[in-house]
């Protein structure tokens, strides 16, 4: 789906984790930046890579920052990946089933999945969830929220 480059500040940020999680970090990337719906930008977005919806197409959000549709996160022990399954309760009650049938455990908050290795994941879940979602789909569900 996604063709568009990676910025030099986003690939910098991915090659600085070292070791299995860096490999784990780069590999989700990859996996999410080739199935994220055209119409989201990449970028680092509040010290994380990622994708979200520029200021320019919506500017009508709470913060006047872009409204964020997933990011990927380094944190101290552990990657992070922020998906926006909050704001639409089919696709997280979907991604929640389809996740523990897996046996994987769920290391989970609101929005936040938690991983240190690629053991830990399910690249397919996580690719058909952020495939799921267009931008007008995502500010629709926005608009609708707030």
């Amino acid at each position: 789906m996604s063709d568009q480059p990676v910025p030099d500040d986003v690939r910098a940020y991915l090659d600085s984790v070292e070791g299995e999680r860096g490999v784990a970090l780069r590999e989700t990337f990859d996996v999410v930046h080739d199935a994220m719906p055209a119409g989201y930008e990449l970028g680092i977005v509040y010290g994380m890579a990622g994708w979200f919806i520029p200021l320019e197409r919506y500017p009508n959000t709470y913060n006047k920052q872009p409204l964020a549709y997933v990011s990927l996160a380094a944190q101290k022990n552990y990657n992070a990946l922020y998906l926006s399954l909050y704001t639409d309760s089919e696709l997280d009650v979907a991604f929640r089933t389809e996740w523990l049938a897996t046996g994987l455990r769920l290391d989970m908050g609101k929005s936040c999945l938690r991983f240190r290795t690629l053991a830990d994941v399910d690249l397919g879940i996580i690719a058909r969830t952020v495939a799921a979602t267009s931008t007008e789909d995502f500010i629709e569900t926005h608009e609708h929220l707030r």
